[in-house]
């Protein structure tokens, strides 16, 4: 999650990009918590895959009993035992429209897959907007001055004007969603390593950040993740295309879409230059990104 000093960090992925610790055998696999996290993110993946395996079998991995094939115990409260998907992560492939038609039907599907009543129920996902324009406000206050490059600092004065600002559509929101957009259950994280494809379709993994979310805020959050052009650029328009919005949704999702693109400047500004985690100028290209947004660009 997140420490006193920085925004939300980057969702995990799959493969070289998950943060948890997996165990991958041929036909499972095991995935074991962080205990430091809390029970949090277990019961939401727990809850996530029993909900998908009911209303949409086949889009995401299926729970098994931890006994099978000599998995941890039953009982292990940070453990998740289940069936491993075939494909590779989307992230280290060139999308074309066959990936992109095929991962835009399995982001459809995660958030239709449900009655309606379902995702309203549900607890909100974790860094749902409230949640990341209180922690990027946090993220100002006490971040002191750093050796920054000038064009992320003038960005991140941008960004702390725009988060201050009172004009209609700021994000300084109530929780909760506004009364004209639908919950959906979301995913809860734009990883583009959480998708895999097997030539045919694509399925998603790691649901730990899952729950009562909307569509518009979900499409920001994947394409304005860092995965989306690290480390190769996928055509973000041509995948929101894919996705016709009613007019609240689609001015929500360019609100969004600022608001998680000052996430990941704040993100990487935050890199430490004595351990980057990111190739060299990766924040400076992060602050064009994000005043392109502001501007209103695509």
């Amino acid at each position: 999650m997140t420490t006193d000093r920085t925004p939300p960090p980057p969702p995990t992925g799959a493969a070289r990009w998950h943060t948890h610790h997996l165990t991958l055998h041929p036909d499972r696999v095991v995935k074991r918590f962080r205990p430091a996290e809390g029970p949090g993110p277990h019961a939401r993946e727990r809850r996530a895959l029993t909900l998908l395996a009911t209303h949409a079998p086949g889009l995401a991995p299926v729970l098994r009993d931890p006994r099978d094939g000599g998995g941890p115990a039953a009982d292990a409260p940070l453990t998740l035992v289940m069936s491993r998907l075939p494909g590779v992560p989307l992230r280290q492939l060139v999308l074309g429209d066959r990936e992109l038609s095929a991962w835009a039907a399995a982001v459809r599907a995660v958030h239709t897959a449900l009655p309606p009543a379902v995702p309203a129920r549900l607890p909100l996902r974790p860094g749902h907007r409230h949640e990341t324009v209180r922690r990027l406000r946090a993220w100002y206050a006490r971040t002191p001055d750093r050796r920054l490059a000038p064009a992320v600092r003038r960005a991140l004065r941008a960004g702390r004007d725009w988060l201050d600002a009172a004009a209609p559509g700021a994000p300084d929101a109530p929780p909760g969603l506004p009364p004209n957009v639908p919950p959906v259950f979301g995913a809860g994280d734009g990883n583009s390593a959480n998708y895999l494809w097997d030539g045919h379709r694509v399925r998603v993994v790691d649901l730990e950040e899952s729950g009562r979310s909307d569509r518009a805020y979900e499409l920001a959050e994947l394409v304005e993740h860092v995965s989306a052009w690290v480390p190769r650029p996928f055509d973000t328009a041509a995948f929101l295309r894919r996705f016709p919005l009613t007019p609240a949704e689609a001015a929500r999702l360019r609100d969004c879409r600022v608001l998680l693109a000052l996430v990941w400047l704040a993100l990487l500004a935050d890199d430490d230059p004595a351990r980057p985690r990111n190739p060299p100028g990766t924040a400076e290209r992060q602050a064009r990104r994000f005043l392109r947004r502001l501007d209103g660009a695509e």
